[in-house]
């Protein structure tokens, strides 16, 4: 639990340090004048309107140099989109702006205000007096998740943040939660700061309802840069795709920026000399791995040269973007912004990330594909251009050009194909091509025209050697017989296409009977077809 204060008494004080403890010495925004000092090092308090006016002697917070550092990384974590620099040493908070800084105390010592995990005075960032903020680690478990999050939500209460709450929609006027403890779980799961964080893995600034009422709404980013004489840092990358936009370089790159408003945009230029496997992950900044403590959700999107968009990647159950995928040579874009998810909206996702990536050329360097319509059938012939043998090519159709499923594959030599759909739609096609080394590329996708049903409902391969292709409308039966009415083989097949053996068969004419019910009718065909082997 947190408490807020809401007037401020201004009052003469001094703080003392009691110990020289050895606290790391951590700085976010080491050129920035507004400063919030975390004081994990216990000091006594003098002069104040905290315990009634008396002092305080509060004890170093308890918790060790790596749960501090853990603390430190994700309060400056929640402070990253600002021009203000979250610190652990006194001497640069000494060196701040009195009416430009913020100490907050880390202590066990809360015999005075017991029951809470903070206090803190509405607007005191600014007020001039160094009015300290408080945290109770005892409070909190000695958490460092929990620290953190109580430092953010009570310095937040210094730089003029009320608390944000959650409203049944058919009670506007008294809240469910003064506390709102936001949406959702896992890696996705979020509240905001001015609410109660503890529970939840993102956690950021709201644009949302106080205690005052459901329309009551508090900009918390507003709120921040227009009352305490600091703004949002100053944009690190621009968002314009041309030959200005920050270039990737090198068949492994990283670079790491910060998402610092809402309309923030990031471009990232690269430029591939060959078709190449393509992995890149843009993966919000985390304490210390996995998804833990971010504030950014992450979206990126893809662009060709001409600046066209490929591809927009925006999981709603996780917060960082992978990217695996074949591109073509030529020059291409990244641009990376936040986004929302399941639990919440884009607004408060702001914050640091990591873009990192590699590309590696393919030893196919084209597949292109042509195909025609004629009669009923479609044609489809390519060229393949590889510095390694081909594994394997299959064809594949789709009905929508996006979503693509197999229909055939055929023999690595191979450089044209042709059957008879069943569809009444326009059909899209595009090859997959597998090289010996496991290297895998798309052709171009051709859109062929539809015709009307074929009056066969079965497609056959009259001339065959070792196989007989069927390129079936429905599930079906099947006999072949000889040419003296001596029954050879019977089976099934399915809907698509079907390969029956009849590799031992001798050479000469035969007859395949196929039976299959007609949905529509619920009646039985048959349709027969001479059969050649040669």
């Amino acid at each position: 639990m947190k408490k807020l204060f809401t007037s401020l008494i201004i009052a003469g004080l001094a703080l003392i340090s009691f110990t020289a403890f050895s606290i790391p010495k951590l700085n976010s925004y080491p050129s920035a004048a507004a400063t919030i000092f975390l004081d994990f090092d216990g000091q006594y308090v003098v002069g104040t309107i905290w315990n009634g006016g008396n002092p305080i002697n509060c004890a170093a917070s308890g918790l060790t140099d790596p749960q501090i550092v853990d603390a430190f990384n994700r309060v400056a974590e929640d402070y990253r989109p600002f021009e203000v620099n979250i610190t652990t040493d006194s001497t640069v908070f000494l060196a701040a702006p009195l009416n430009q800084r913020i100490r907050v105390i880390i202590t066990p010592t809360n015999y005075w205000n017991m029951g809470v995990g903070g206090i803190s005075w509405m607007g005191s960032f600014t007020a001039g007096d160094d009015t300290p903020a408080f945290v109770f680690s005892n409070m909190l478990a000695y958490n460092a998740k929990y620290v953190a999050e109580c430092c953010s939500h009570e310095s937040g209460h210094t730089v003029g943040l009320a608390h944000q709450s959650k409203y049944d929609i058919a009670n506007c006027s008294s809240p469910i939660e003064t506390y709102s403890t936001g949406f959702g779980s896992g890696e996705t799961g979020w509240a905001p700061i001015m609410g109660n964080s503890y529970s939840k893995n993102m956690t950021n600034w709201n644009n949302g309802p106080t205690p005052y009422g459901c329309t009551a709404v508090q900009d918390n980013l507003s709120t921040i840069v227009s009352n305490n004489g600091f703004g949002y840092r100053a944009d690190d990358y621009g968002e314009t795709l041309n030959a200005g936009t920050f270039a990737l370089t090198g068949n492994n790159f990283n670079a790491t920026g910060i998402i610092t408003t809402n309309s923030d945009k990031d471009a990232f230029r690269f430029t591939l000399n060959s078709n190449s496997n393509f992995h890149v992950t843009v993966v919000p900044y985390t304490v210390p791995a996995a998804m833990n403590g971010a504030n950014l959700d992450v979206r990126v999107e893809l662009y060709n040269a001409a600046a066209i968009l490929i591809r927009d990647y925006d999981p709603v159950n996780t917060m960082a973007v992978t990217i695996d995928t074949i591109l073509n040579a030529g020059s291409y874009y990244l641009k990376v912004s936040g986004t929302g998810n399941q639990n919440i909206g884009a607004y408060g996702s702001l914050g640091e990330y990591i873009i990192a990536g590699s590309f590696n050329g393919l030893p196919i360097h084209s597949v292109s594909l042509a195909g025609t319509a004629d009669k009923g059938k479609h044609n489809l012939s390519w060229r393949i251009v590889a510095d390694e043998p081909i594994k394997t090519i299959e064809v594949e159709t789709s009905n929508d050009g996006s979503h693509f499923s197999s229909l055939m594959s055929v023999s690595q030599s191979a450089t044209n194909f042709s059957y008879q759909p069943f569809k009444n739609n326009n059909i899209f096609y595009r090859l997959k091509v597998t090289s010996v080394l496991d290297q895998t590329v798309y052709s171009n996708i051709v859109a062929l025209k539809a015709t009307d049903n074929a009056e066969k409902r079965f497609q056959v391969s009259n001339l065959v050697r070792n196989e007989i292709v069927v390129n079936a409308a429905e599930n079906y039966q099947y006999t072949l017989i000889d040419i003296n009415g001596q029954t050879i083989k019977t089976g099934t097949g399915l809907k698509g296409i079907n390969w029956i053996d009849v590799s031992n068969l001798p050479r000469g004419i035969n007859i395949i009977q196929i039976f299959n019910q007609d949905h529509a009718t619920g009646s039985f065909g048959r349709q027969t077809e001479r059969i050649i082997k040669q």
